[in-house]
């Protein structure tokens, strides 16, 4: 009976952990069921580098992620739409760029609040957009000497 006892605290020892590391997973990976979101769009010229679930972030918080990306096949731009916390409130004036981590780093995408009285909506088009940079485009810039 004694090693029914033991067998069955072991489990419940690795339940309690298994437990404990998907609560962490769940607040440090984003996937926290907490807190209500707000949905905005934003059209680039180019969206390299982001895909679905890419971060949003604001001063370098993550506030939100990218929950859509398609090619508008009237305009040739990449419409992203975005999920931002709804507590964090955006001017009407505030810009959105594609930004990379680093030479080496994963692509981002960086909310700059902009200081309009004014807010935007949730389902808002933030119009003021600036594209990814191409890191080849701009080695072969400066290796051909940087005119075109």
């Amino acid at each position: 009976m004694s090693e029914n006892v033991g067998e069955v605290v072991t489990g419940g020892a690795v339940l309690a952990v298994a437990v404990g590391f998907l609560f962490y997973a769940a607040q440090f990976g984003g996937f926290s069921a907490g807190g209500d979101a707000a949905s905005y769009t934003a059209s680039f010229r180019s969206a390299e580098g982001v895909r679905v679930g890419t971060d949003v972030r604001l001063a370098g918080v993550k506030v939100g992620s990218v929950t859509g990306l398609e090619l508008d096949p009237a305009t040739f731009r990449a419409d992203a739409s975005l999920s931002v916390d709804d507590a964090v409130v955006l001017p009407e004036d505030t810009a959105i760029i594609i930004s990379s981590e680093g030479l080496l780093g994963g692509s981002f995408v960086e909310i700059l609040p902009g200081g309009s009285p004014f807010n935007l909506e949730p389902g808002a088009e933030i119009e003021d957009t600036q594209s990814a940079v191409s890191v080849v485009q701009l080695l072969l810039k400066f290796v051909s000497g940087g005119e075109e």
